[in-house]
């Protein structure tokens, strides 16, 4: 088994709609995320002979994916009023709708369905 691992993060605020507790205020993090992907072989042709896949891209895909983010209020949606989302555009602010609860445990898959799932390696 082959394995390859990167790390990337950015900085965004979320806040979890009907939470009971301090999380439900916009509140902003340092959004760590490991891309760790492994395959029982390596390519054996072309330019990527003998590497799970080329690291470079590996790499660049989770920076997109992390830029994507960077500096954003991320909110799930149906989470705001259409007027406040209306007001937060007109003043430019990043905003970036998801279809689920903005939390860790949600960001995992959707990251890799999103960008890092064109790969032929498995996630780990």
């Amino acid at each position: 088994m082959y394995y390859l691992q990167t790390k990337a993060s950015f900085d965004a605020a979320h806040f979890l709609w009907k939470y009971e507790g301090k999380c439900r205020n916009i509140h902003g993090h340092r959004w760590n995320v490991v891309a760790k992907i492994k395959s029982q072989e390596l390519e054996q042709e072309g330019q990527t002979r003998g590497m799970v896949v080329d690291f470079g891209n590996l790499k660049k895909d989770l920076k997109v994916l992390c830029d994507y983010f960077d500096h954003s209020l991320i909110y799930e949606t149906g989470s705001l009023k259409a007027e406040t989302v209306a007001a937060l555009q007109n003043e430019d602010f990043h905003l970036e709708e998801v279809s689920f609860r903005p939390t860790a445990e949600n960001f995992a898959p959707a990251a890799w369905c999103s960008s890092l799932g064109s790969m032929r390696a498995l996630p780990i």
